[in-house]
């Protein structure tokens, strides 16, 4: 397994009372190396502590996190974060963005000009290496956040509902060349996503999550073959399973049989 995910709980005071309430209860998970797994489920249920708990930027209260046998404690290379803001520096060039965590461990400046076009290329934005953020569309500007991690070499790629604030079709693109990147490079990938379509067409396997206090309340193992086809009756299927775990029933669904 690359990541175990043992027992689980955070809990958080509330803004409005000295009151504690819990986010995650009791959650453990194994995740093999290479695969694609996302975790689903409503506003609220916890899914993106989970992910900040990986990433260790957030500390449990009870149980751990261990990649490939070692107990995580601290943010660390191994382990890069997508989110859905961009994050990226409006100061800075296409090309600086990406290099900033390069720079921050001291890397050689042949290397660091090496991996950065490299990953530009990866990405599909040769051609705007010296444009700012403010002249890129939300999708390039999400490309440059997905790149800045690439070049770090992490094993575990943690993604935060990363393509929310995108358009349809934008959002679509960007899942077909998420799929093409990892395919090629076979990172460990875990992403947040409330959209019960996207977990489908982008996953090996999909963790639902119930309301909060978030549990794992089902895992849905998605054996469909790539690329997926979204209008697809087993894509239906799936869709129709997965809704069935939060109470919606499509009575002309034909079971899913996992």
């Amino acid at each position: 397994m690359a990541l175990s995910i043992k027992d689980i709980s955070k809990s958080f005071t509330s803004n409005q009372s000295s009151e504690r309430f819990l986010s995650l209860d009791n959650v453990s998970l194994e995740i093999k190396d290479q695969e694609f797994v996302s975790l689903l489920g409503p506003s609220g249920c916890g899914k993106s502590t989970l992910l900040k708990i990986i990433s260790g930027l957030l500390k449990p209260d009870t149980g751990g996190v261990w990649l490939d046998g070692e107990k995580l404690v601290r943010p660390g290379r191994s382990r890069g974060m997508v989110f859905q803001e961009y994050a990226l520096f409006p100061w800075m060039t296409v090309e600086k963005n990406i290099s900033v965590g390069l720079e921050l461990v001291h890397t050689d400046k042949k290397e660091m000009g090496e991996k950065v076009r490299w990953a530009i290329d990866l990405v599909g934005l040769t051609g705007f290496e010296k444009s700012y953020p403010h002249q890129l569309s939300g999708g390039m500007k999400q490309r440059v956040a997905i790149a800045r991690v690439l070049v770090m070499d992490s094993k575990v790629l943690l993604m935060d509902e990363p393509f929310g604030a995108l358009d349809a079709f934008t959002r679509m693109n960007l899942q077909d060349d998420l799929i093409e990147l990892w395919q090629k490079h076979r990172f460990t990938t875990v992403f947040v996503t409330h959209d019960v379509e996207e977990a489908i067409y982008l996953s090996d396997r999909i963790v639902v999550m119930t309301s909060s206090p978030g549990k794992i309340k089902t895992i849905v193992d998605v054996k469909m073959s790539r690329p997926r086809i979204r209008t697809s009756d087993e894509f239906s299927m799936i869709r129709n399973h997965v809704l069935e775990q939060y109470g919606y029933v499509d009575q002309r669904s034909i079971e899913y049989s996992i």
